[in-house]
Protein backbone atom coordinates (compact mmCIF):
# COMPACT_ATOMS: atom_id res chain seq x y z
CA UNK A 1 0.00 0.00 0.00
CA UNK A 2 1.58 3.21 -0.98
CA UNK A 3 1.60 6.47 1.56
CA UNK A 4 -1.74 7.92 0.06
CA UNK A 5 -3.14 4.85 0.03
CA UNK A 6 -2.79 4.67 3.73
CA UNK A 7 -4.04 7.89 4.25
CA UNK A 8 -7.21 7.49 2.26
CA UNK A 9 -7.67 4.07 4.70
CA UNK A 10 -6.56 5.77 7.97
CA UNK A 11 -8.82 8.07 7.45
CA UNK A 12 -11.72 5.63 6.43
CA UNK A 13 -15.18 6.80 5.60
CA UNK A 14 -13.35 10.51 5.35
CA UNK A 15 -11.98 9.38 2.48
CA UNK A 16 -13.63 12.07 -0.32
CA UNK A 17 -14.71 11.88 -4.27
CA UNK A 18 -11.13 13.29 -4.83
CA UNK A 19 -8.81 10.75 -3.11
CA UNK A 20 -11.23 7.76 -5.13
CA UNK A 21 -10.65 9.59 -8.22
CA UNK A 22 -7.01 10.00 -7.59
CA UNK A 23 -6.88 5.67 -7.21
CA UNK A 24 -8.77 5.16 -10.80
CA UNK A 25 -6.06 7.63 -12.14
CA UNK A 26 -3.45 6.09 -11.19
CA UNK A 27 -4.65 2.60 -11.52
CA UNK A 28 -3.94 1.38 -8.24
CA UNK A 29 -7.86 0.74 -7.60
CA UNK A 30 -10.22 0.39 -10.52
CA UNK A 31 -13.15 -1.46 -9.28
CA UNK A 32 -15.68 -0.84 -6.92
CA UNK A 33 -14.76 -3.54 -4.52
CA UNK A 34 -11.39 -2.45 -5.06
CA UNK A 35 -11.76 1.16 -3.92
CA UNK A 36 -13.77 0.00 -0.67
CA UNK A 37 -10.93 -2.16 0.16
CA UNK A 38 -8.29 0.62 -0.09
CA UNK A 39 -10.64 3.16 1.39
CA UNK A 40 -11.98 1.58 4.35
CA UNK A 41 -15.43 2.93 2.90
CA UNK A 42 -18.61 1.33 2.76
CA UNK A 43 -20.62 0.07 -0.79
CA UNK A 44 -23.15 2.62 -0.68
CA UNK A 45 -20.54 5.51 0.10
CA UNK A 46 -18.34 4.54 -2.59
CA UNK A 47 -21.06 4.46 -5.32
CA UNK A 48 -22.34 7.73 -4.18
CA UNK A 49 -19.07 9.56 -4.38
CA UNK A 50 -18.53 7.43 -7.84
CA UNK A 51 -22.00 8.69 -8.89
CA UNK A 52 -20.49 12.28 -8.77
CA UNK A 53 -17.43 11.63 -10.73
CA UNK A 54 -19.67 10.09 -13.53
CA UNK A 55 -21.83 13.00 -13.39
CA UNK A 56 -19.06 15.05 -13.78
CA UNK A 57 -17.88 12.99 -17.08
CA UNK A 58 -14.84 12.39 -15.23
CA UNK A 59 -15.26 8.88 -14.88
CA UNK A 60 -16.08 5.83 -16.82
CA UNK A 61 -17.23 2.42 -16.99
CA UNK A 62 -14.70 0.16 -18.87
CA UNK A 63 -14.85 -3.32 -20.24
CA UNK A 64 -14.91 -6.12 -17.06
CA UNK A 65 -12.25 -7.29 -15.31
CA UNK A 66 -10.47 -11.20 -14.80
CA UNK A 67 -13.12 -13.08 -12.48
CA UNK A 68 -11.89 -13.36 -9.41
CA UNK A 69 -13.47 -16.33 -7.62
CA UNK A 70 -12.22 -20.02 -8.16
CA UNK A 71 -15.68 -20.25 -8.86
CA UNK A 72 -16.55 -18.20 -11.60
CA UNK A 73 -19.33 -15.55 -11.22
CA UNK A 74 -19.95 -11.88 -13.14
CA UNK A 75 -16.54 -10.22 -13.65
CA UNK A 76 -16.04 -6.79 -11.62
CA UNK A 77 -16.08 -3.83 -14.47
CA UNK A 78 -13.68 -1.34 -13.97
CA UNK A 79 -13.43 2.03 -13.74
CA UNK A 80 -11.40 4.57 -15.79
CA UNK A 81 -10.43 8.16 -15.69
CA UNK A 82 -12.10 9.89 -18.98
CA UNK A 83 -9.61 11.90 -20.80
CA UNK A 84 -11.70 13.06 -22.84
CA UNK A 85 -14.39 15.65 -21.15
CA UNK A 86 -11.52 18.62 -21.27
CA UNK A 87 -8.56 19.53 -22.76
CA UNK A 88 -5.46 21.96 -21.68
CA UNK A 89 -3.58 24.50 -23.34
CA UNK A 90 0.51 24.68 -23.19
CA UNK A 91 3.07 27.03 -24.33
CA UNK A 92 7.18 26.79 -24.42
CA UNK A 93 8.34 30.45 -24.93
CA UNK A 94 11.97 30.72 -25.77
CA UNK A 95 13.95 33.82 -26.80
CA UNK A 96 12.96 34.08 -30.34
CA UNK A 97 10.81 31.06 -31.04
CA UNK A 98 7.41 29.51 -29.54
CA UNK A 99 5.73 26.46 -29.24
CA UNK A 100 1.63 26.14 -28.51
CA UNK A 101 -0.34 23.06 -28.29
CA UNK A 102 -3.52 21.33 -27.28
CA UNK A 103 -3.31 18.10 -25.08
CA UNK A 104 -5.48 15.87 -24.14
CA UNK A 105 -5.61 15.05 -20.51
CA UNK A 106 -3.24 12.12 -20.91
CA UNK A 107 -0.47 14.02 -22.30
CA UNK A 108 -1.74 13.16 -26.26
CA UNK A 109 -1.02 16.22 -28.38
CA UNK A 110 -4.32 17.01 -30.59
CA UNK A 111 -3.09 19.87 -31.95
CA UNK A 112 0.68 21.79 -32.48
CA UNK A 113 1.69 25.69 -33.81
CA UNK A 114 5.05 27.05 -33.69
CA UNK A 115 6.69 30.25 -34.89
CA UNK A 116 8.39 33.32 -34.22
CA UNK A 117 7.52 34.87 -31.11
CA UNK A 118 10.56 37.34 -29.43
CA UNK A 119 10.38 37.57 -25.71
CA UNK A 120 11.89 40.63 -25.93
CA UNK A 121 8.87 42.62 -27.77
CA UNK A 122 7.55 42.45 -23.63
CA UNK A 123 5.06 40.01 -22.17
CA UNK A 124 1.40 42.26 -23.24
CA UNK A 125 2.41 41.61 -27.10
CA UNK A 126 3.91 37.84 -26.44
CA UNK A 127 0.83 37.19 -24.36
CA UNK A 128 -2.00 38.59 -26.47
CA UNK A 129 -0.39 36.60 -29.34
CA UNK A 130 -0.84 33.43 -27.65
CA UNK A 131 -4.10 34.20 -26.61
CA UNK A 132 -4.41 34.15 -30.74
CA UNK A 133 -2.62 31.04 -31.16
CA UNK A 134 -4.52 28.76 -29.08
CA UNK A 135 -7.82 30.27 -30.37
CA UNK A 136 -6.41 29.47 -33.82
CA UNK A 137 -5.60 25.70 -32.63
CA UNK A 138 -9.10 25.22 -30.80
CA UNK A 139 -10.39 25.55 -33.76
CA UNK A 140 -8.30 23.44 -35.73
CA UNK A 141 -9.03 20.80 -33.54
CA UNK A 142 -12.45 21.45 -33.00
CA UNK A 143 -12.45 21.66 -29.37
CA UNK A 144 -14.72 24.56 -28.18
CA UNK A 145 -12.94 26.89 -25.82
CA UNK A 146 -15.63 25.90 -22.97
CA UNK A 147 -13.41 22.32 -23.04
CA UNK A 148 -10.38 24.19 -22.05
CA UNK A 149 -9.43 23.40 -18.00
CA UNK A 150 -6.33 25.10 -17.84
CA UNK A 151 -3.02 26.28 -19.20
CA UNK A 152 0.45 25.81 -18.60
CA UNK A 153 3.54 27.80 -20.03
CA UNK A 154 7.13 27.21 -19.89
CA UNK A 155 9.16 30.43 -19.68
CA UNK A 156 13.14 30.48 -20.26
CA UNK A 157 13.90 32.09 -16.33
CA UNK A 158 13.61 31.83 -12.79
CA UNK A 159 10.05 31.58 -11.36
CA UNK A 160 7.92 32.30 -7.97
CA UNK A 161 5.34 29.46 -8.37
CA UNK A 162 3.40 31.01 -6.11
CA UNK A 163 2.91 33.91 -7.68
CA UNK A 164 3.28 33.13 -11.47
CA UNK A 165 5.85 35.77 -11.73
CA UNK A 166 9.70 35.49 -13.13
CA UNK A 167 12.24 36.67 -10.62
CA UNK A 168 14.95 38.96 -12.27
CA UNK A 169 15.17 36.88 -15.80
CA UNK A 170 18.48 37.80 -17.33
CA UNK A 171 17.17 36.83 -20.96
CA UNK A 172 13.56 38.30 -20.81
CA UNK A 173 13.74 41.87 -20.22
CA UNK A 174 10.47 43.13 -19.16
CA UNK A 175 9.10 40.75 -17.78
CA UNK A 176 10.66 40.90 -14.15
CA UNK A 177 7.71 40.71 -11.66
CA UNK A 178 5.07 40.83 -14.59
CA UNK A 179 1.86 39.17 -13.74
CA UNK A 180 1.46 36.01 -16.45
CA UNK A 181 -1.22 34.25 -14.99
CA UNK A 182 -3.57 36.92 -15.28
CA UNK A 183 -2.23 38.21 -18.10
CA UNK A 184 -2.97 35.29 -20.28
CA UNK A 185 -5.76 34.30 -18.93
CA UNK A 186 -7.25 37.33 -20.21
CA UNK A 187 -5.60 36.75 -23.68
CA UNK A 188 -7.48 33.49 -23.60
CA UNK A 189 -10.91 34.80 -23.15
CA UNK A 190 -10.42 37.78 -25.39
CA UNK A 191 -9.51 35.89 -28.55
CA UNK A 192 -11.85 32.57 -27.38
CA UNK A 193 -14.72 34.37 -25.47
CA UNK A 194 -14.53 31.66 -23.13
CA UNK A 195 -14.38 32.14 -19.05
CA UNK A 196 -10.94 32.61 -17.80
CA UNK A 197 -9.45 29.06 -16.65
CA UNK A 198 -6.27 28.45 -14.16
CA UNK A 199 -2.83 29.27 -15.52
CA UNK A 200 0.68 27.75 -14.07
CA UNK A 201 3.70 29.35 -15.00
CA UNK A 202 6.95 27.31 -14.82
CA UNK A 203 10.49 27.74 -15.52
CA UNK A 204 10.96 25.69 -18.98
CA UNK A 205 13.79 23.68 -18.14
CA UNK A 206 12.04 22.55 -15.26
CA UNK A 207 9.27 21.10 -17.51
CA UNK A 208 11.23 19.77 -19.78
CA UNK A 209 12.68 17.57 -16.96
CA UNK A 210 8.91 16.83 -15.52
CA UNK A 211 7.66 15.93 -19.00
CA UNK A 212 11.38 14.05 -19.78
CA UNK A 213 10.67 11.73 -16.32
CA UNK A 214 6.98 11.19 -16.60
CA UNK A 215 7.50 10.17 -20.24
CA UNK A 216 10.80 7.62 -20.06
CA UNK A 217 12.04 7.49 -16.43
CA UNK A 218 8.79 7.18 -13.83
CA UNK A 219 11.23 4.81 -11.85
CA UNK A 220 13.68 7.42 -11.24
CA UNK A 221 13.28 8.69 -8.11
CA UNK A 222 16.44 11.68 -8.78
CA UNK A 223 16.06 12.71 -12.21
CA UNK A 224 18.45 16.13 -13.76
CA UNK A 225 17.85 17.66 -16.91
CA UNK A 226 20.09 19.82 -18.26
CA UNK A 227 19.08 22.21 -21.55
CA UNK A 228 21.82 24.01 -23.29
CA UNK A 229 20.23 26.45 -25.92
CA UNK A 230 20.77 30.33 -26.02
CA UNK A 231 21.28 29.50 -22.23
CA UNK A 232 21.75 26.84 -19.60
CA UNK A 233 19.22 25.72 -16.65
CA UNK A 234 18.92 22.37 -15.44
CA UNK A 235 15.05 21.00 -13.97
CA UNK A 236 15.32 18.49 -11.59
CA UNK A 237 12.52 16.23 -10.56
CA UNK A 238 12.68 14.12 -7.12
CA UNK A 239 10.31 11.31 -5.99
CA UNK A 240 8.51 12.42 -9.10
CA UNK A 241 8.10 16.32 -7.99
CA UNK A 242 9.96 18.88 -9.46
CA UNK A 243 12.38 20.41 -7.08
CA UNK A 244 12.58 24.46 -7.05
CA UNK A 245 13.97 25.71 -4.09
CA UNK A 246 12.29 28.36 -2.08
CA UNK A 247 11.50 30.60 -4.47
CA UNK A 248 11.89 28.67 -7.53
CA UNK A 249 15.84 29.47 -8.44
CA UNK A 250 17.25 25.96 -7.75
CA UNK A 251 18.88 24.79 -11.10
CA UNK A 252 20.24 28.16 -12.43
CA UNK A 253 23.66 26.52 -13.36
CA UNK A 254 24.46 28.66 -16.43
CA UNK A 255 24.94 31.25 -13.82
CA UNK A 256 27.83 29.54 -11.43
CA UNK A 257 30.78 30.95 -11.90
CA UNK A 258 33.95 29.31 -13.80
CA UNK A 259 36.73 31.88 -14.08
CA UNK A 260 36.26 32.92 -17.48
CA UNK A 261 36.43 36.68 -18.39
CA UNK A 262 33.52 36.65 -20.98
CA UNK A 263 30.42 38.88 -19.52
CA UNK A 264 27.20 37.40 -18.99
CA UNK A 265 23.72 38.74 -20.01
CA UNK A 266 22.66 38.65 -16.70
CA UNK A 267 26.17 41.60 -15.88
CA UNK A 268 28.16 39.24 -14.28
CA UNK A 269 31.70 37.99 -15.78
CA UNK A 270 32.53 34.10 -15.26
CA UNK A 271 29.35 32.58 -16.04
CA UNK A 272 28.92 29.62 -17.54
CA UNK A 273 26.03 30.49 -19.84
CA UNK A 274 28.90 33.33 -21.11
CA UNK A 275 31.17 30.50 -22.52
CA UNK A 276 29.54 27.33 -22.59
CA UNK A 277 25.91 27.88 -23.95
CA UNK A 278 24.61 27.93 -27.41
CA UNK A 279 24.49 31.55 -27.45
CA UNK A 280 28.23 31.77 -26.45
CA UNK A 281 29.25 29.41 -29.33
CA UNK A 282 27.32 31.17 -31.48
CA UNK A 283 29.30 34.39 -31.02
CA UNK A 284 32.61 32.52 -30.97
CA UNK A 285 31.59 31.53 -34.71
CA UNK A 286 30.44 34.60 -35.57
CA UNK A 287 33.49 36.16 -34.45
CA UNK A 288 35.82 33.82 -37.13
CA UNK A 289 33.24 34.27 -39.71
CA UNK A 290 30.29 31.80 -39.74
CA UNK A 291 27.19 33.15 -39.97
CA UNK A 292 25.14 32.64 -36.32
CA UNK A 293 23.33 34.64 -33.88
CA UNK A 294 22.00 31.79 -31.45
CA UNK A 295 21.59 28.42 -30.21
CA UNK A 296 19.22 27.08 -33.03
CA UNK A 297 21.62 28.21 -35.35
CA UNK A 298 24.33 26.30 -34.05
CA UNK A 299 21.93 23.24 -33.63
CA UNK A 300 21.96 23.52 -37.62
CA UNK A 301 25.43 24.11 -38.06
CA UNK A 302 25.79 20.60 -36.17
CA UNK A 303 23.41 19.02 -38.04
CA UNK A 304 24.97 19.60 -40.71
CA UNK A 305 28.77 18.47 -39.73
CA UNK A 306 30.29 21.76 -39.51
CA UNK A 307 33.96 20.90 -38.50
CA UNK A 308 34.42 24.43 -36.40
CA UNK A 309 30.86 24.15 -34.42
CA UNK A 310 31.47 20.53 -33.52
CA UNK A 311 34.69 21.90 -32.14
CA UNK A 312 33.01 24.39 -30.24
CA UNK A 313 30.12 22.26 -28.89
CA UNK A 314 32.70 19.50 -27.42
CA UNK A 315 34.85 21.87 -25.72
CA UNK A 316 31.19 23.44 -24.77
CA UNK A 317 30.56 20.16 -23.18
CA UNK A 318 33.66 19.65 -20.87
CA UNK A 319 32.84 23.31 -19.74
CA UNK A 320 29.80 21.96 -18.70
CA UNK A 321 30.95 18.19 -17.51
CA UNK A 322 33.11 19.81 -15.02
CA UNK A 323 30.02 21.70 -13.64
CA UNK A 324 28.02 18.98 -13.51
CA UNK A 325 30.63 16.77 -11.39
CA UNK A 326 29.63 18.91 -8.35
CA UNK A 327 26.14 18.66 -9.51
CA UNK A 328 26.27 14.75 -9.70
CA UNK A 329 28.03 14.55 -6.62
CA UNK A 330 25.68 16.65 -4.74
CA UNK A 331 22.19 15.14 -6.16
CA UNK A 332 23.09 11.81 -6.98
CA UNK A 333 20.77 11.32 -9.65
CA UNK A 334 19.86 7.72 -11.65
CA UNK A 335 19.70 9.91 -14.75
CA UNK A 336 21.39 13.07 -16.05
CA UNK A 337 20.03 13.96 -19.23
CA UNK A 338 21.38 16.50 -21.95
CA UNK A 339 19.05 18.58 -23.72
CA UNK A 340 18.40 21.92 -25.99
CA UNK A 341 20.08 22.91 -29.33
CA UNK A 342 23.73 21.48 -27.97
CA UNK A 343 22.50 18.30 -27.49
CA UNK A 344 24.17 16.02 -30.01
CA UNK A 345 27.13 13.68 -29.88
CA UNK A 346 30.01 16.28 -29.56
CA UNK A 347 28.87 18.13 -27.07
CA UNK A 348 27.67 14.47 -25.08
CA UNK A 349 31.20 13.56 -25.57
CA UNK A 350 32.96 16.67 -24.17
CA UNK A 351 30.70 16.26 -20.90
CA UNK A 352 31.32 13.07 -20.12
CA UNK A 353 35.26 13.48 -20.76
CA UNK A 354 35.10 15.78 -17.77
CA UNK A 355 32.03 14.78 -15.70
CA UNK A 356 33.76 11.34 -15.39
CA UNK A 357 37.07 12.40 -14.90
CA UNK A 358 36.12 15.08 -12.22
CA UNK A 359 33.12 13.16 -9.99
CA UNK A 360 34.11 10.62 -7.75
CA UNK A 361 33.19 6.78 -9.14
CA UNK A 362 30.55 6.31 -6.13
CA UNK A 363 28.57 9.47 -7.81
CA UNK A 364 28.32 7.63 -11.32
CA UNK A 365 28.71 4.24 -10.72
CA UNK A 366 24.51 4.61 -11.12
CA UNK A 367 23.98 7.06 -13.73
CA UNK A 368 22.57 6.92 -17.16
CA UNK A 369 23.75 10.23 -19.07
CA UNK A 370 21.40 10.12 -22.26
CA UNK A 371 19.60 12.92 -24.37
CA UNK A 372 16.42 13.86 -24.88
CA UNK A 373 13.61 11.89 -25.78
CA UNK A 374 10.82 14.25 -26.50
CA UNK A 375 13.10 16.85 -28.12
CA UNK A 376 11.14 20.57 -28.72
CA UNK A 377 7.97 18.83 -26.61
CA UNK A 378 9.61 18.21 -23.47
CA UNK A 379 8.40 21.38 -21.88
CA UNK A 380 4.65 21.05 -23.49
CA UNK A 381 4.45 17.73 -22.07
CA UNK A 382 5.39 18.70 -18.76
CA UNK A 383 3.64 21.69 -18.49
CA UNK A 384 0.38 19.38 -19.78
CA UNK A 385 1.01 17.06 -16.52
CA UNK A 386 1.65 20.27 -14.15
CA UNK A 387 -2.03 21.63 -15.04
CA UNK A 388 -3.80 18.12 -14.76
CA UNK A 389 -1.83 17.12 -11.51
CA UNK A 390 -2.90 20.53 -9.99
CA UNK A 391 -6.52 20.35 -11.50
CA UNK A 392 -7.60 16.55 -10.20
CA UNK A 393 -5.44 17.06 -6.91
CA UNK A 394 -7.90 15.24 -4.40
CA UNK A 395 -7.79 18.76 -2.42
CA UNK A 396 -9.27 20.39 -5.51
CA UNK A 397 -11.71 17.88 -6.21
CA UNK A 398 -14.59 18.82 -4.12
CA UNK A 399 -14.45 22.70 -4.72
CA UNK A 400 -14.78 22.02 -8.88
CA UNK A 401 -17.33 18.86 -8.57
CA UNK A 402 -19.46 21.70 -6.50
CA UNK A 403 -18.74 24.54 -9.15
CA UNK A 404 -19.59 21.86 -11.87
CA UNK A 405 -23.06 21.55 -9.63
CA UNK A 406 -22.75 17.64 -8.80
Amino acid sequence: MTERQGRAARRGGQAGAGELLELVRSGRAVTRGALQQVTGLSRATVGQRLDRLFRAGWVREGAGGPVGSPLGGRPSITLEFDDRHAVVLVADLDTRHARAAVLGLTGEILGEHSGTLVVEDGPEAVLGELGHWFARLLEKTGRPAADVCGIGIAVPGPVDTGTGRVVQPPMMAGWDGYGIRGRLSRAFTEHTGAPRVPVLVDNDANLMAYGEQRAGHPDCTAFVLVKVSTGIGAGVVVDGAIYRGIDGGAGDIGHIRVGADALCRCGSYGCLAAVASGGAVARRLAESGVPAASGSDVRDLLAAGHPEATALAREAGRRVGDVLATVVTLLNPGVLMIAGDLAGTPFLTGVRELLYQRALPRSTAHLDVVTSRLGERAALIGAGALVVEHLYAPERIEERLLALGV
